[in-house]
């Protein structure tokens, strides 16, 4: 009886063994996480992409208007304004974007430093904005910080990404232009 038994379970395990039913659903299985991981990880690209075009989009076009002088008295808040007018694909824009306006003297060149102002989201109240709206015929550097929330903070690329304020990570655009004489 028992002979027979096993007899019965080895033909039914070498059955087994040869029947290619399933092996599909296997590769599947195995493959979409990694698959998964890759879309996602394209989506978030793209997205990030697209934000940080229509960011730097915004800012030369706000640079223009200043320039030109659509925009007479640059204020921080006039010049956020106009940005998240243009960039609308900016989430919550007005409370996530910082400015910083500096002047630079063309002949005598100190970039501006590496270290740049974005929205502290745990600071409660007005920050201290690093914002001189400059003289006639001085040239102003105009760098724009903006934090998003990554779609997928745990995995792919918003793993990857370097974090600032609670979590988010930022894109910075930079513009300069001098102020016109017509300006003041």
């Amino acid at each position: 009886m028992m002979h027979r038994f096993a007899k019965t379970i080895g033909t039914k395990l070498r059955r087994f063994g040869r029947d290619q039913s399933g092996s599909a659903t296997l590769d599947f299985a195995l493959m979409l996480p990694a698959v998964m991981l890759i879309f996602t990880s394209g989506v978030e690209s793209g997205v990030l992409s697209t934000r940080h075009v229509m960011l730097e989009a915004a800012l030369d076009t706000t640079v223009r208007d200043v320039r030109i002088g659509r925009i007479p008295n640059p204020s921080h808040e006039v010049l956020v304004e106009r940005i998240c007018e243009i960039a609308r694909i900016i989430p919550d824009c007005a409370t996530n974007v910082r400015l910083e306006m500096m002047p630079r003297d063309p002949l005598n060149w100190s970039a501006p430093s590496d270290t740049v102002m974005c929205v502290d989201r745990a600071e409660e109240g007005d920050p201290v904005l690093n914002f001189n709206s400059g003289l006639n015929n001085e040239l102003m550097v105009l760098r724009a910080c903006v934090l998003f929330d990554p779609m997928l903070p745990t995995t792919g690329l918003g793993k990857e990404i370097p974090k600032k304020s609670g979590g988010a990570y930022a894109l910075v655009a930079t513009s300069a232009y001098v102020m016109e004489p017509f300006q003041r």
